[in-house]
């Protein structure tokens, strides 16, 4: 288990903590010219393919939020302009003001992370507007990672170099009148944007000091060597974070002045031609680092390359990352090729802002533009957070899922405790609501006292005053403290009621978190293979998930026979309730993992007997029918829960079988759970689908109609997420249109202003991977089937290499709704399992491209090396007549 002062001690100078180890072929990015990750039937244009994707503006953004994002996974910032400049905000995922023990920020959307400087390159020459008019224009390549802009006599290059924390800005001022060009780098917090502010104080360094409580934030500007930076250092008890950034010009001659209390700036001499501008970021967690000279560092590893080799070390990152994998859609109607489009694009997002120390914050990510203004805070929200992994295993990148891992791990010591101390448990318990580096250590009796009290043992009503007195410091949207609503200022107070329910909030009594992040684990796993993964990273959180569970007060063997679990939460929607979906489900899916684990490495062999007792005689998921909602003659439903305390959380129905722990897949040999999981999606989600259905931003509804093969509806479905039609509570556009804010940039609003996210293009992700390409076993822990195309639309065409558990890279094509083949290399070996696409029909293998056996059965199983790459065609074709080139 990695302990937290370990995790932070490991933090380098860019912020990245030591690498997620490497794991087989996947880690490698060979960059394989027009051949699908190494596929030997099928030629690509890659750069044709992925260039569908690009944002392409012919007018400014009409907001911050609306600018194109680049990044490299650490460092990142929106684009967008003014008349007169181009603007950014540099933001960071390692950088995080605050920790799980503050006390300083106890109302919501106070506290805050991330956001580094804001800096404005202006162009300024007496009022005529270089970014306006027909001139106008503003292109992001993702392919390339490039963006370019032009104005009136200015053109622009801007990207994120992946081998540094650097942004790289190439001007070419060909005005027939050149003008100096000012960088302002700004400072972020204003008097009035924060309610918590006490105390200011403006030194002669350029220095502004806010303080709350035991919270100090400071922010410093500073010129160095013609360089201008600005620093930011936080502070709290113990916790400590800084960071910077730094702008240098090349190839001008410049002049760095402070311009006023909150902006340093650099200008350029006037003149034309080409010179660059190089934006650098650092950050830390060791107080006795130089954070200024860490991002200066950075400035000069960029400075010593130039624009032109900066941006081949970007071609060479981001033409090997698109060369992993790929998909390709294409429909008469255009819908296929939208949602290809959109899908590229969502790859692009993740590879620029989630390859970091940190995974970024669901609502923001690292495109935050309004300085600190945001909406709920700085924590991370699993049910949010899993919206942008949840699919993201077969893209065959696993460097956008390590952030996850990261964090979880590094908080896994704090869980362990907080299972302890709040719970009386043992394992892990992660809060479905949480600082990146988990909860805090709790005072003893405030710990005794909390458990007796979430557990139901101990009436609210005679919870202690030093109890409510510690909570009262506390951000109610923590899980542990959820319990607290909205509050108010009194008499220099801040004094927040509970939410009518004794201890139970929307996410206290959430307890599944744990073994949802744990089946991430356990996908990575199986997707290479690798037992040193399993052994080092995976294991002790699927361990952690399970005991916790079997040692969890509430959860007892009963006069039935039954282990029911008592006083939890079914996700934010049913409060102290019984027999929850969410929390059985999770005990069902994580468990036959847990003993799978166990035997591979050979560990715990003496609880295997208590894990496995836990299993057999687990309660039954919840049905309408035991919750007493079934009405005659009505067909047996899931439901959230069996019984909740207030009836405003009567339980509502819920397909999320379909949806996680590979409990109801197209796989299931249990015909009860398929039969039960498909009536209730019919009866809920899918009720009355149609074209013009909103789809939840947050809706797993697309990875549920794959899991169940309705193709029919995956046609709906995936491309009206992605056009988020507009529902009851989500922000809409403040103009008055009522429409939602689906950006230009293709993110949304829906969080609240500031909070940028993409959880929708998540989510379709995940839904279109599953309807392309499904590994999934029979039951939880057996060996997984790869089924191609098991929910796909036959009216739209279809080509992709993608990555299937057991560590097989598969290539397959449909046209016409004809399979035409499968390909798959074979990365760890082992055995493999493939759904006949043709049925029954007979199916000749081919092994490095020699015809090797004939195989006629519904379930193709065979054995492979290290290394091979197998074909499978029907019999009387050939692997050779399928090869051609993918036509764009």
């Amino acid at each position: 288990m990695v302990s937290r002062r370990n995790f932070l001690a490991g933090i380098s100078a860019s912020g990245l903590a030591a690498s997620v180890p490497a794991h087989g072929d996947t880690a490698a990015a060979a960059a394989d010219t027009g051949s699908p990750a190494g596929s030997s039937i099928l030629q690509l244009d890659y750069a044709r393919l992925v260039s569908r994707g690009d944002l392409i503006y012919q007018k400014p953004a009409s907001r911050s939020e609306e600018g194109m994002p680049l990044g490299n996974g650490r460092m990142g910032s929106l684009a967008w302009t003014s008349p007169s400049a181009l603007k950014f905000q540099i933001n960071r995922a390692d950088v995080y003001p605050i920790s799980g023990s503050t006390h300083s920020f106890p109302y919501r959307n106070a506290d805050y992370a991330t956001s580094c400087g804001q800096v404005d390159i202006d162009f300024a020459d007496f009022g005529n507007d270089v970014f306006a008019g027909p001139e106008f224009s503003q292109h992001l390549s993702i392919y390339d990672a490039l963006m370019t802009l032009r104005g009136r006599g200015v053109t622009a290059r801007v990207l994120a170099w992946d081998g540094g924390d650097v942004m790289a800005v190439e001007v070419n001022d060909e005005r027939p009148q050149p003008w100096p060009v000012r960088i302002d780098l700004r400072m972020l917090r204003y008097v009035v944007q924060f309610h918590f502010r006490q105390n200011w104080e403006l030194t002669r360094r350029h220095a502004i000091d806010v303080s709350t409580r035991n919270h100090d934030a400071t922010s410093q500007l500073e010129i160095r060597d013609g360089n201008i930076i600005l620093k930011q250092e936080f502070r709290e008890a113990s916790h400590f974070n800084s960071s910077a950034v730094a702008i240098r010009i090349l190839g001008r001659v410049a002049k760095a002045k402070y311009s006023n209390d909150l902006t340093v700036s650099l200008t350029s001499a006037p003149g034309r031609g080409r010179f660059t501008i190089l934006i650098a970021s650092a950050s830390t967690f060791d107080e006795k680092q130089d954070v200024a000279a860490l991002a200066l560092k950075q400035l000069d590893a960029a400075a010593r390359k130039g624009f032109e080799k900066l941006a081949a070390d970007n071609r060479s990152w981001w033409h090997a990352f698109w060369s992993r994998a790929f998909i390709h859609l294409h429909s008469n109607d255009g819908e296929a090729d939208f949602v290809e489009k959109h899908y590229s694009y969502f790859l692009y997002v993740m590879a620029a802002c989630s390859r970091g120390a940190y995974p970024p914050r669901y609502g923001g990510m690292l495109w935050y533009s309004n300085a600190d203004m945001r909406c709920w805070g700085s924590q991370h929200w699993w049910n949010n957070t899993a919206t942008y992994y949840a699919g993201l295993a077969p893209a065959n990148r696993p460097e956008l899922t390590d952030p996850v891992f990261r964090m979880y791990s590094g908080m896994l010591e704090a869980c362990a405790l907080a299972a302890r101390q709040q719970w009386g448990a043992q394992g892990v318990w992660i809060p479905e609501t949480t600082f990146f580096d988990g909860p805090e250590r709790l005072p003893d009796g405030i710990a005794a006292e909390m458990r007796e009290l979430y557990l139901a043992r101990k009436p609210w009503s005679e919870k202690s005053a030093e109890f409510m007195e510690f909570a009262a410091t506390k951000n109610g949207q923590n899980s542990r403290w959820n319990f607290q609503a909205d509050g108010k200022w009194v008499e220099g107070r801040y004094v927040a009621p509970d939410k009518g329910a004794g201890p139970f909030g929307h996410t206290t009594h959430i307890l599944a978190t744990a073994g949802k992040i744990a089946f991430h684990y356990w996908v990575r796993y199986e997707s290479t293979m690798d037992v040193k993964w399993l052994r080092e990273w995976a294991y002790p959180i699927l361990k952690g998930t399970v005991e916790f569970y079997r040692t969890f007060p509430n959860l007892q063997k009963e006069a039935d026979g039954k282990f029911h679990i008592h006083h939890v939460n079914h996700s934010e929607w049913n409060w102290n309730a019984d027999d929850t979906q969410e929390e059985l489900s999770t005990i069902r899916g994580i468990t036959p993992l847990l003993i799978r684990a166990s035997e591979i490495l050979g560990v715990d062999q003496d609880l295997r007997p208590a894990w496995r007792e836990l299993l057999a005689n687990l309660a039954p998921l919840p049905t309408n029918e035991a919750a007493g909602m079934r009405e005659p003659g009505a067909p047996l439903l899931w439901v959230t829960a069996t019984h909740t305390a207030r009836p405003q959380d009567r339980p509502r129905l819920s397909a999320a079988p379909a949806a996680s722990f590979d409990l109801c897949t197209l796989e299931t040999d249990d015909a009860d759970i398929k039969r039960i999981t498909l009536a209730t999606y019919e009866a809920g989600p899918a009720h009355n689908l149609g074209p013009d259905t909103h789809i939840g931003v947050l809706s797993a509804i697309s990875s549920m109609a794959a899991h169940l093969g309705r193709a029919d509806h995956l046609k709906i479905i995936l491309p009206s997420q992605i056009r988020c039609r507009v529902a009851q509570g989500d922000f809409v556009d403040p103009t008055g249109t009522g429409e939602p804010i689906v950006m230009a940039n293709r993110m949304t609003l829906r969080e609240g202003p500031g909070a940028t996210d993409c959880q929708r293009l998540g989510q379709v992700t995940a839904g279109l991977h599953l309807a392309l390409l499904q590994s999934s076993p029979p039951a939880p822990g057996k060996s997984p089937v790869i089924r191609v195309f098991g929910a796909w639309p036959a009216e739209w065409d279809a080509e992709f290499t993608l990555l299937a558990r057991g560590a097989f890279l598969v290539t397959s094509a449909m046209r016409g709704g004809t399979i035409e083949f499968v390909e798959l290399r074979s990365q760890a070996g082992g055995e493999c399992g493939v759904r006949n696409p043709w049925g029954e029909k007979a199916v000749t293998l081919y092994r490095d491209g020699r015809r090797a056996e004939e195989l006629n059965r519904s379930l193709l199983a065979f054995s492979t090396a290290k290394g091979e790459t197998i074909v499978l065609v029907p019999v009387g074709i050939t692997p050779e007549s399928r090869k051609r080139t993918i036509a764009i």
